[in-house]
């Protein structure tokens, strides 16, 4: 299963769970930003990074690790230590490592044993996870990535049903029922996405009037991100803010907001 993109989505998309994860109150994702970082010199990627909007608050380093390593924990505190010589934030920071069990924690940790130990770090085994007497819905889609094939597609079932319920906006609750999808997907790859959608009940949620205006409104919400995301290589080949705005059919106040974030974001790597 491609776990390192399951979760970077997650996380884009419902950073609270991020929080969840780690037993800090869900509404503190309104305080980060959440992103996926390389050190450039180095060619290192960390998986996740959320950033604060306060000194006061720490910066999260999140990785998904399901695969058995000796050198995790070596490469993770390289990755770690390096972004925090490379930035001028001033920040203190946390770890947090994602494993599907404890069995796969297994990387060496006799150097980093004063880190692990302490609040520095926090590992999250997701077979460990257990229920509250009011579920998450976040937490327990999650737990879908480990649920066995033989009550998995329930479970799927059961949760795209939660967030109907619970979820009021309909992009949203669209957004989490296609990512319930695409864990399913993942854990079936012999079946089609067709058979997926009749196994979880799918067909005929999608064709009702307020899944294809949800839809159509993500749709539109992904063209607008792709635009934004265009706007600092036109920026390099020497457009100005109007001519960008013009040709991209968006407001000026819009790009001068990315271009600002752009020369900030320079200012940080040099």
């Amino acid at each position: 299963m491609k776990t390192d993109s399951i979760f970077y989505r997650l996380f884009q998309s419902f950073p609270s769970i991020f929080f969840e994860l780690i037993q800090q109150p869900p509404q503190l994702a309104n305080a980060y930003q959440f992103s996926s970082v390389e050190v450039k010199q180095l060619s290192f990627r960390i998986d996740g990074v959320f950033l604060p909007n306060s000194f006061e608050l720490p910066i999260y380093f999140s990785e998904v690790q399901f695969q058995a390593d000796k050198k995790f924990y070596s490469r993770f505190f390289t990755e770690v230590f390096n972004y925090l010589d490379k930035t001028e934030l001033t920040n203190n920071w946390r770890g947090v490592v994602i494993f599907p069990s404890s069995s796969v924690d297994t990387g060496e940790t006799q150097r980093y044993i004063e880190l692990l130990n302490s609040q520095r770090v926090n590992r999250v085994y997701l077979d460990e996870l257990t229920s509250t007497t009011e579920p998450s819905l976040g937490i327990e889609t999650v737990k879908l990535i480990v649920e066995p094939e033989d009550t998995a597609t329930t479970k799927a079932r059961g949760l795209i049903t939660s967030a109907q319920q619970q979820i009021a906006n309909e992009v949203t609750q669209r957004e989490l029922i296609q990512l319930i999808e695409t864990i399913i997907v993942y854990k079936f790859p012999h079946l089609s996405r067709e058979e997926i959608e009749q196994m979880l009940g799918l067909c005929e949620l999608k064709q009702t009037r307020v899944y294809q205006e949800a839809f159509q409104e993500g749709k539109l919400e992904g063209k607008l991100e792709g635009k934004l995301e265009t706007i600092p290589q036109l920026l390099t080949l020497g457009l100005t803010v109007e001519q960008i705005a013009k040709a991209l059919g968006i407001e000026v106040e819009l790009v001068r907001q990315v271009a600002s974030e752009k020369v900030s974001s320079d200012d940080t790597n040099t």
